[in-house]
Order: C-alpha cells, then sequence, then structure tokens
C-alpha cells in the first residue's frame, strides 16, 4: 500500500505531462495521429525508470551479500527518520522537476517516432536517478526480507502506474469526439494546477507519517 500511495503520487509528474500534451497539439498542428510519437515517448520513459528500478535492487543485493550486511531495527528506524525528513523538506518547495521544461524540438521527429522513444529514456534515466520517493521505493523493496520472488513486476507495476495521466491523455487525443477532447484539456489543467500542491500535501504527509513512526517504535533503540 505504501509503494502504491508513492506511485500515486509520483503520477502527478507535471514534466512527463507537460511533454505529452505538447507532443499531442504538434501532431494535431500537422494532422497526424499521436499515437506513435507519444506512445514511443511513454515507452521510452517506462523502459528507462524500470532498469534503474531493476538495477539499483540488484546493486544492493549484490553489496549486501559482499559486504555480509544486516538490516537492524536500529538501522531500519534511523533510515526511516531520514527518509521522512528529505520528504517533509521537499515538501516546502516544487521538484526541480516540476520547474524545469526541456525544449523539444519535433521538426525532426515527426517522421521518427523512435526519436521521441530516446527522447524519452533519457528523461526517464534523469528523473530516475534523482527522484527522491522512487529511490525510497527501491530502498524498501531492497531492504525487504525476504525479497518477494515477483519484485521486478512490483517496480514495472510501480512505474505503470507513474505513467497513467500521460497515458490517459494520449488515449483521449486519440479519440476525435469534442468530449474526450474536453474532458483531456480539463485533466491537463487541473493535474498542472492542483498537481504540484497535492504532491508537496502527500509528501509532508508521508515524511511526518514515518518520523512519528520511527520517533515512537525506535526510541528506546537509539
Amino acid at each position: 500500500m505504501t509503494l502504491a500511495g508513492f506511485a500515486v503520487v509520483e503520477s502527478l509528474n507535471v514534466l512527463n505531462l507537460g511533454v505529452t500534451s505538447a507532443i499531442v497539439y504538434d501532431t494535431r498542428l500537422h494532422r497526424r495521429s499521436p499515437l506513435p510519437g507519444g506512445l514511443s515517448f511513454i515507452a521510452g520513459l517506462l523502459a528507462a525508470t524500470v532498469a534503474v528500478g531493476i538495477a539499483v535492487v540488484l546493486g544492493v543485493a549484490v553489496v549486501t551479500r559482499l559486504t555480509g550486511f544486516e538490516l537492524t531495527p536500529t538501522m531500519r528506524y534511523r533510515g526511516e527518520l531520514v527518509v521522512g525528513a528529505i520528504l517533509v523538506g521537499l515538501s516546502s518547495f516544487p521538484s526541480a522537476a516540476q520547474r524545469i521544461s526541456p525544449r523539444w524540438d519535433f521538426a525532426g521527429m515527426r517522421q521518427r517516432p523512435w526519436l521521441l522513444g530516446c527522447g524519452g529514456a533519457a528523461l526517464g534515466f534523469g528523473q530516475a536517478a534523482t527522484d527522491v520517493m522512487y529511490l525510497a521505493a527501491l530502498a524498501m523493496i531492497s531492504t525487504h526480507h525476504p525479497r518477494p520472488v515477483f519484485w521486478p513486476g512490483i517496480v514495472l507495476a510501480y512505474c505503470a502506474i507513474e505513467l497513467l495521466p500521460p497515458v490517459l491523455v494520449l488515449l483521449l487525443a486519440a479519440m476525435r469526439t469534442p468530449g474526450a477532447r474536453r474532458v483531456q484539456r480539463r485533466l491537463v489543467r487541473v493535474i498542472t494546477r492542483y498537481g504540484p500542491r497535492l504532491v508537496r500535501a502527500m509528501c509532508l504527509a508521508a515524511g511526518a507519517a514515518l518520523v512519528v513512526n520511527a520517533l515512537l517504535h525506535g526510541h528506546n533503540l537509539w
């Protein structure tokens, strides 16, 4: 449930939604279907994010096995306190990824949708490597003992949930009915306007819960 909550928060990424919307608008201007370019971009994002997640979990497992590292209750609650403090700190300002809007040149990508996939992969690698909530979720999977057999599926499901809004915008844009287009514009407007605020509020709530839990259950282990 915690990982699902993290994934829902991550899905309100304004940057991914903005690039998807830009692809949609560009294809409409040139009377093309948004599906090839949009799906390529989203597939690149998904592949890169999943690859980083699996690499991080496997890397932690290898380091743990080589060093004989054992996670004690004291270390677990200390880590929980640190992650909670970081999340509370992140709630005080918008994420850097949501403040930066990369410039995309669609002129050379219209005939080659796979280039949008490469752009999505590059963006996905950059986001995954610096995303505190995603790295915290991966740490939770890595330190779970014993690790679930289906943990790659958990990573894949997390990343899929994270990309649900861009996929929904793309599917709505592919429909030619006025109602679908109104819903698409309203969805983009609502997430762009309220998404960052909701993300900060949920980071604050999750961080405060982790800090309180660490202090309540780990006070006798310090």
